[in-house]
């Protein structure tokens, strides 16, 4: 085989088509999984995440069946001198690769829950909506996400800002072990006593720059029944609404974790007919307190100004995909990120007159602002994503992208929206929230100078030859 090594400009590496059949041939007889290389049946959807806005284009793609199977693939691209991606659901997507290995980790997808110590045991490729079932019988809850869709486990190695967040932190906090490949195919199991640095590293850096996470055990929370939804008001409102919204999230308890968005309904199906092809203010969030209480602060905007719809109810929090009401079909579609410290009016202006339909705009679909604090502050100071957790405000827009030819125009649209906001921002990124190259190039934001050198010494220490290179760490 001839391959160019791995190397930090990120060159592709390519099987010649001589020996290419011959090489992916020797992994196939190395794991209990699937191998694929381009042009085989099954190559394009074993690449296809839920954002297409991203196209793997690996030398091999390889869909392990057990830990066992990324280990030997992992030691394949070691041998091989391939850099390797991992994607489980394809929702937080960095630079594609071009070249190389693609290890797909979603047939690992085993959840098994102590209700007792109450913790869960989560494999590589199991969704929140796994885990979330799994807890539920028990009075448990993880700290999920706005999807329970999205995979556990990459979207804990980003950090994990949802629901629960004000008041339990990030999803990586509640981390307790990881089982690693590292990327010379060496199986660990990573803890707090037992590697210090790279445990500290991977809870909130280390999306597929520091090897392979095949499972995690996370500590569970006793959440069961909350007090979430959404207000609708007309969209015209919008910037009263965030002003308002600015003031009085602050002063709430720490129960709940709450937002403003500008909403953009598509005309299809899944929404329900009250809402479709609408724009929208929305007041949204989730109490995970007492549902009286959660009732009587959503009441203070009830009694401000009556919404248009209102769905702000109790629920089992195994219903909260109906917060954010996120798609659930694989989609084209582009995000970013702003921290902010403040609310300038300003800074409101610039983002409803972005995001709030107009002739001939970009389809930014959903500009929404969610108030942080709290625990998820508490722990910046300790945490490798310092920055991308330590404001009071985090922006996140998020833009479809229905056709290619209108790629650019979104992008546009994106960058010159932060751009405008740029007086406003704190200048941190939430990798969570940056799709594509984007996340590469503003990993660093995420981090304070400090941190980012002791990530430099991890990464470089676990991985010298840089064959991980997604980009969080830089």
């Amino acid at each position: 085989m001839t391959a160019t090594p791995a190397s930090p400009t990120g060159g592709p590496e390519n099987l010649t088509v001589r020996t290419r059949s011959s090489v992916l041939a020797q992994l196939r007889a190395r794991i209990a999984g699937e191998v694929f290389g381009p042009g085989d049946p099954g190559y394009r959807e074993a690449c296809a995440g839920f954002n297409r806005m991203v196209t793997h284009r690996p030398a091999v793609v390889a869909l392990p069946e057990n830990p066992f199977d990324v280990v030997e693939a992992v030691r394949f691209a070691a041998e091989e001198g391939l850099r390797v991606t991992v994607q489980a659901t394809g929702h937080g997507t960095g630079v594609p690769i071009d070249g190389g290995l693609l290890v797909n980790t979603s047939r690992l997808d085993g959840v098994t829950v102590d209700p007792i110590a109450r913790t869960a045991r989560i494999s590589s490729g199991a969704t929140w909506k796994t885990v979330l079932t799994a807890a539920a019988p028990f009075g448990l809850a993880p700290l999920m996400g706005s999807s329970s869709g999205v995979g556990a486990v990459g979207y804990t190695l980003g950090g994990g800002f949802g629901w629960l967040g004000r008041r339990f932190g990030l999803a990586s906090d509640a981390v307790r072990s990881f089982d690693l490949v590292t990327p010379d195919g060496t199986p660990r199991r990573i803890t707090d006593s037992s590697s210090p640095e790279l445990f500290w590293a991977l809870r909130g850096a280390g999306a597929g720059s520091l090897g392979v996470v095949t499972a995690m055990e996370i500590g569970l929370v006793a959440v069961s029944t909350v007090y979430a939804g959404n207000l609708f008001y007309p969209v015209d409102d919008a910037e009263e609404i965030f002003a308002r919204f600015r003031d009085w999230a602050p002063t709430r308890p720490e129960e709940l974790t709450s937002a403003v968005a500008i909403l953009n309904l598509p005309p299809t199906d899944d929404v329900p007919e009250p809402l479709r092809g609408g724009s929208f203010a929305v007041v949204r969030g989730c109490w995970s307190g007492d549902v009286d209480a959660g009732r009587r602060l959503v009441d203070e905007w009830r009694e401000w100004r009556t919404p248009l719809i209102d769905m702000w109810d109790e629920r089992p929090f195994t219903d909260a995909d109906a917060i954010s009401m996120d798609p659930v079909e694989p989609m084209p579609h582009l995000v970013t990120t702003e921290w902010f410290e403040d609310l300038p009016d300003d800074a409101i202006d610039v983002i409803a007159r972005r995001v709030r339909p107009a002739a001939g705009s970009a389809p930014l679909v959903v500009g929404e602002i969610r108030h942080a604090g709290g625990a998820v502050a508490r722990a910046a100071a300790t945490a490798a994503n310092d920055r991308a957790r330590s404001g009071e405000f985090l922006l996140e827009l998020i833009a479809a992208v229905p056709d290619p030819q209108v790629a650019l125009a979104v992008e546009s649209a994106l960058r010159v929206t932060r751009q405008e906001l740029a007086p406003f921002v704190t200048g941190a990124a939430y990798l969570n929230l940056v799709s594509g190259s984007e996340r590469a190039a503003r990993a660093y934001a995420a981090f304070g100078a400090e941190n980012r050198r002791r990530l430099a010494e991890i990464k470089a220490a676990v991985d010298p030859s840089r064959r991980f290179s997604r980009g969080d760490i830089v």
